[in-house]
């Protein structure tokens, strides 16, 4: 009887370096990688720009206190707002109000040589001024005295509006509430440059200066 050849065995060898399927496969686990990572950066590419920590009125300057840095991502959106990845320049002033949280427009503050407005403090109503805190906005009327009329006795030609949403940015303590029976609290407001000689001059005739405040506006008892 003839004997039955016997098998060999074969012998598993490592891949070589010089395998085309090992590297195409490497290659491929590479570009997955760096896509991924592309992919990554640009899902998440924030960019740090200014909040407002508080209210910060037109014509207030600007403190390093009364902004925070938050990172966004808005896109093109980005460039509209103040960004963060500087100091905050010493000569920076509001140049409209800015309300608590809000991000701050670049086109929103600018060099006190830009800023319109002036700061006035104006006499008013003790009760009616307990309704307003800084950051409120109101407007402003101005009743007239009646030219002949004496002191104290003076007749008022009627309320008209002058000025349209100023800011208020301070009001005296109410310890220091002036007068008897028609008793007074200085309020200070953001007044238009140009509209500041008119107003002066109603005070020194006299005139009654009302404050009435826009509806949704800060409120007695808000942030000071």
């Amino acid at each position: 009887m003839s004997e039955l050849p016997t098998p060999t065995a074969t012998r598993l060898r490592a891949p070589s370096w010089r395998d085309s399927r090992l590297l195409v496969g490497v290659l491929l686990v590479l570009v997955s990688t760096v896509l991924g990572a592309l992919a990554l950066a640009r899902a998440d590419h924030r960019v740090p720009v200014y909040a407002a920590t508080g209210f910060v009125g037109p014509g207030e300057r600007l403190e390093p206190g009364d902004v925070t840095v938050v990172q966004v991502q808005l896109g093109d959106g980005t460039a509209r707002y103040l960004p963060a990845d500087a100091p905050l320049p010493p000569d920076t002033f509001a140049l409209r109000n800015l309300g608590p949280g809000e991000l701050v427009p670049a086109a929103g503050v600018g060099p006190a040589s830009s800023v319109g407005v002036q700061q006035l403090s104006l006499l008013v109503d003790a009760t009616s001024a307990s309704a307003l805190a800084r950051g409120s906005l109101v407007d402003v009327y101005v009743n007239r005295p009646v030219a002949g009329t004496g002191v104290g006795r003076a007749t008022f030609a009627g309320p008209e509006r002058v000025l349209e949403r100023v800011a208020v940015v301070r009001l005296a303590e109410e310890d220091a509430v002036l007068g008897g029976a028609d008793q007074t609290r200085a309020v200070q407001v953001m007044v238009p440059r140009e509209s500041v000689r008119d107003l002066v001059a109603d005070v020194d005739l006299g005139s009654r200066i009302t404050l009435v405040p826009v509806p949704g506006s800060a409120v007695g008892g808000s942030e000071s």
